[in-house]
């Protein structure tokens, strides 16, 4: 990423802003990142990251949506996968929950639900983000119902209910939770409301 960080004018990339961006909620936390202190990170100016953003709530829209595209990518990647359904259920669990405490994109989704209610884009935002989530694992669970790995259900009842308790796990790992703990309190609360068809012969 170092080589592509700047063109050939000198100016920082957008992609390396958002980088950059990233690993300073992850190193310090979201109260610390102004526009100066990236600047000085980046060895650029506020004004040229301004240019781009405009502020700096655009800024941290960008950057999540940016690290949103990389984890959709990593969704197609894992639905595409020949595995059992329930192991890809567990994988989506993996990825959807914070790694820590001091993971960036879910400290900039606490910040972007605070701020919502009052602001149309991120509230927009919000819906267009979480639908990704929901259809894909809408579509994981269909196919296991399909290949008899999980019992009929209503798939999308199922995965709005899923998608809400890991986002409540996810704020008890940011707020200091282990997310190991939040992991198996997941998978728990997955094979409750996903459950398995039994195995043929019983």
């Amino acid at each position: 990423m170092a080589g592509t960080a700047r063109r050939r004018d000198g100016h920082v990339t957008q992609e390396r802003m958002l980088e950059e961006a990233m690993a300073a909620i992850a190193e310090d936390g979201l109260a610390s990142l102004t526009m100066s202190a990236l600047a000085e990170r980046l060895g650029t100016s506020g004004g040229h990251i301004l240019y781009y953003f405009g502020s700096k709530d655009l800024l941290l829209l960008a950057a999540l949506r940016w690290s949103e595209a990389a984890l959709a990518g990593e969704r197609r990647a894992l639905l595409a996968r020949r595995v059992a359904a329930e192991r890809k259920l567990d994988l989506f669990l993996r990825l959807y929950l914070p790694r820590g405490p001091r993971d960036p994109r879910w400290t900039l989704w606490i910040e972007l639900w605070a701020r919502a209610a009052g602001n149309d884009a991120l509230r927009e935002a919000q819906v267009e983000l979480d639908r990704g989530w929901q259809e894909d694992l809408e579509a994981l669970l269909a196919v296991g119902v399909a290949r008899k790995r999980f019992v009929p259900l209503d798939t999308g009842a199922r995965a709005s209910e899923l998608l809400a308790l890991l986002d409540g796990l996810s704020t008890r790992v940011v707020l200091g939770q282990r997310a190991e703990g939040a992991l198996e309190v997941a998978r728990s609360a997955a094979r409750t409301l996903v459950p398995r068809c039994a195995p043929a012969g019983r």
